[in-house]
């Protein structure tokens, strides 16, 4: 069976509405709204700049606050004071680094933990109601095409 690669010609007619697609998704996903929904089905009463740095620091920590910055396109001086909020309430906290004993890396309390969670099962719940029309076929080709497409832009 031979494998069809698509052609440069393809690519450039349907690249606009790639793009397109994409900025919609990021805009959708930066509503305020959408942060606040998110939020209160967690029950939670964090701040809305916060919780993507936690779920940030939850995934891929302990990580150091220049990388973390890097993650979420912010200044950082600005995610310093976020991550010290973090830690001030309890749900993150900051150690010398493992392989660099100059960096400060960040990872989650226990408390941080059962604050993702519950923003994880709010997020669940949500997707559920999003997806439920789909066929099962089309939702996992989302998402293998969405990690392929990830994975190519690295």
């Amino acid at each position: 069976m031979s494998i069809k690669k698509v052609h440069n010609a393809h690519i450039r007619a349907l690249l606009p509405e790639l793009h397109r697609s994409l900025i919609d998704i990021t805009v959708i996903m930066n509503q305020p709204e959408r942060d606040v929904e998110l939020l209160a089905k967690a029950g939670l009463s964090l701040e809305r700049a916060l919780f993507p740095l936690l779920v940030l620091i939850e995934r891929f920590g302990p990580i150091g606050v220049v990388d973390l910055a890097g993650r979420v396109g912010r200044d950082y001086t600005t995610v310093s004071r976020q991550v010290a909020r973090l830690e001030e309430l309890g749900l993150v906290t900051r150690r010398a680094g493992s392989t660099d004993k100059r960096i400060r890396e960040a990872l989650v309390t226990a408390a941080g933990k059962e604050a993702t969670g519950a923003l994880d099962a709010a997020r669940e719940e949500m997707a559920i109601g999003m997806f439920a029309d789909w066929e099962r076929k089309d939702f996992d080709d989302l998402v293998r095409l969405m990690r392929k497409l990830v994975e190519a832009m690295y």
